[in-house]
């Protein structure tokens, strides 16, 4: 090829990029119909999951029952139980849903459960959702499931879904991503994990140490707010408005029909789940008398977009956190898959240090995270948050706790462990775990959902887990010496002067990364 024809191809390249920019930045969203609003289901006393409850729930005196659930595949398996148990009602409100193993067979399941009569609601960021439109568009063909895209984009999918985040960049940076779960208004999970085999023990590569809460009691009442307020938001759109074709129905009865054949398909999973009503109370029996009571607040971000010009306040859940942090007396510990702090926030770290509250934090290290740019703006500000009196963690892939956290055969052996928990604990007497990362994006951009829980035993509970996963066998400590070196620490007198367990290409790159002021992006 001749210089000129390079040019000449590259002018052309050029200019199919306009294009398909333009085209983008005229892409708009249909115009919503004026559906009903919709609320969650609100007498639990009618249901069976409800009476089974009901018993717990005598003498405690406003406190709501909660369970913290660091197992994944317990974490599975609880939610497994809830569809098979659900009479009336499932609300489920997720940034992510893949469609692996765990996630294809919990949506064939909901499916199962609308035939019985229950009203599933299902409501999904559109950001992770490419290419997995189609089964969900197919679900929403029965008449008692009802699937909701928040914040969608005009262009679905493909390039042109991810060239469109260039002319929209509002719209990408403001994501619901909130995770809940409430069936028949009696029971109810939130916390970090998403809807993937990751999060529950079942990816061969890698597997998150994760946490949520499964909830009963009054709080089950705030969740189902949490959802209806997202639900009946302007920025939800109807799955069937924004794939047209699909409300048409063109073939996805058919493939309706096909999930509901597989619908029992338990291929890929080291445990079967309960499968119907008898094995699902049997399960949540076992689950509902370790139940700890408390006094709980749940906290939820409004799911309106706000306008750029709103995205410098920190929104609820953010500021229920600086509360907490300024209300402390000794001690915070944190456990965050991202953790991003800007000036502001820096600044609470050195006021509250100096009057003497020991912080710790443990996060992902370059080995263990999955995104090598959230890591680089973790490391742009590493060295002012230990400057600032932090002390600091990095997860080890390797670490030896493995075993005791991730609940898959063989895995620890051949598979890293990445953290996905987002909690802290203060003084030891309260708890604050959900959605929130300790990063820019959970404070200013994304709407996420907090549970705040005052209890002393489960605090110390999770103190002690997050203590745990600090040792050197788990995770590296990171000091700064004298001369601003970060010294990276381990067992028997190891240490290193770069980040350990990475080769210098991912290095270079987290380097390259953390050069760019973009933290509260990511």
């Amino acid at each position: 090829m001749t210089a000129v024809s390079k040019r000449a191809l590259c002018a052309r390249s050029i200019c199919i990029l306009v294009a398909i920019l333009f085209i983008q930045g005229c892409a708009q969203l249909p115009p919503q119909n004026a559906s009903p609003l919709s609320y969650a289901f609100d007498r639990p006393e009618e249901t069976r999951l409800g009476h089974q409850v009901q018993p717990y729930l005598q003498n405690q005196s406003g406190d709501s029952g909660f369970y913290i659930q660091d197992a994944g595949r317990q974490a599975f398996l609880q939610r497994a139980a809830l569809i098979e148990a659900a009479e009336q009602s499932i609300d489920a409100q997720y940034y992510i849903w893949n469609s692996d193993v765990s996630g294809t067979y919990l949506a064939r399941r909901l499916l199962v459960a609308a035939d019985r009569g229950v009203r599933v609601r299902l409501l999904l960021d559109d950001v992770n959702l490419d290419g997995r439109d189609t089964m969900f568009a197919a679900l929403d063909q029965h008449p008692n499931i009802e699937i909701a895209i928040y914040n969608p984009f005009a262009v679905r999918s493909g390039i042109g879904k991810w060239l469109s985040f260039i002319t929209d960049f509002q719209r990408l940076n403001q994501r619901m991503h909130n995770k809940t779960f409430v069936v028949d208004g009696a029971l109810g999970i939130m916390g970090g994990r998403n809807i993937g085999d990751e999060y529950f023990d079942l990816h061969p590569q890698v597997n998150f140490r994760d946490r949520d809460v499964l909830i009963a009691g009054p709080i089950v009442a705030d969740l189902s707010a949490n959802f209806d307020a997202f639900w009946n938001s302007a920025s939800s759109y109807p799955i069937s408005q924004l794939e047209p074709d699909a409300a048409e129905g063109q073939g996805l009865n058919a493939q309706l029909d096909q999930i509901r054949v597989s619908a029992s398909d338990t291929a890929g999973l080291t445990r079967v789940p309960p499968q119907n009503a008898t094995s699902a109370f049997e399960y949540m029996a076992q689950v509902l008398p370790v139940l700890t009571w408390a006094e709980g607040e749940l906290v939820f971000d409004s799911p309106v977009v706000i306008s750029q010009a709103d995205t410098d306040r920190p929104q609820r859940s953010a500021q229920a956190l600086h509360k907490l942090v300024e209300q402390a007396d000794k001690e915070i510990l944190v456990e965050s898959a991202y953790l991003i702090l800007g000036d502001d926030q820096l600044d609470i770290l050195r006021k509250i240090s100096a009057r003497g509250v020991h912080v710790s934090a443990l996060t992902n290290s370059l080995a263990s995270n999955d995104l090598t740019t959230n890591h680089a703006g973790y490391a742009r500000r590493r060295g002012a948050m230990l400057a600032n009196g932090a002390e600091l963690y990095e997860l080890r892939p390797d670490a030896a706790a493995c075993s005791g956290w991730i609940e898959m055969p063989g895995f620890c052996g051949q598979g890293a462990v990445g953290l996905h928990a987002k909690s802290a604990v203060i003084d030891r007497k309260i708890l604050y775990i959900g959605s929130f990362n300790i990063n820019l994006r959970s404070i200013y951009l994304n709407s996420e959902t907090v549970l705040v829980i005052h209890s002393p035993q489960l605090a110390e509970q999770l103190a002690q887990d997050i203590e745990a996963a600090m040792v050197p066998e788990n995770s590296w400590r990171v000091t700064r010496e004298g001369d601003g070196q970060l010294l990276w620490s381990a067992d028997e007198g190891q240490s290193w002067t770069h980040e350990p367990a990475t080769g210098f290409w991912r290095r270079f790159k987290s380097g390259l990364f953390s050069l760019l002021p973009m933290e509260k992006y990511l």
